[in-house]
């Protein structure tokens, strides 16, 4: 989910392992040359999501290690979870949703998805209905509102 913490334990992570850590929402901006919320109003949220999905086909296929944080809708469009599961190691960071509230509603201008809602608890209590039955398919779920380098890498360790 948006706000679950993907970017900041991923970066902690491929540090840790002494891997590339690669954002994948970056990484489209940065071949855009444009936001992720700009890609949003200019080229609408389909092109977005294909987009996405060709650049994490891409990276799946890579020989080379690496972290990736992906954006909360990648696991869901284009197949995005199999491909994940297929080549690598995904992980469910599942926070509350009253904790994504309190992360997400001090940024929500600056997130698409979220900019656009009238009520953000519902957005969040949306997403997560609508997004559950895929995110669960991840590898690993780590459930805590607190979770921690440490937590992420002895959950990777057992698998």
């Amino acid at each position: 989910m948006p706000g679950s913490g993907k970017s900041t334990l991923g970066g902690e992570l491929a540090k840790s392992l002494n891997s590339k850590f690669v954002d994948l929402d970056e990484e489209l901006e940065n071949r855009a040359g444009k936001s992720i919320k700009k890609i949003f109003i200019e080229d609408g949220e389909d092109f977005f999501r294909e987009a996405e999905s060709s650049l994490l086909k891409n990276y799946s296929e890579s020989k080379d290690d690496f972290v990736m944080s992906t954006g909360g809708g990648a696991p869901c469009h284009h197949d995005g979870i199999n491909i994940m599961n297929d080549s690598g190691v995904s992980v469910y960071l599942k926070i509350s949703s009253q904790e994504l509230y309190r992360r997400l509603n001090v940024e929500k201008e600056s997130r698409p998805l979220l900019a656009k809602s009238e009520s953000l608890k519902t957005t969040i209590q949306n997403l997560l209905s609508g997004r559950g039955t895929i995110y669960n398919q991840a590898k690993i779920t780590l459930e805590s509102d607190t979770i921690s380098l440490q937590d992420l890498e002895t959950a990777i360790a057992r698998n």
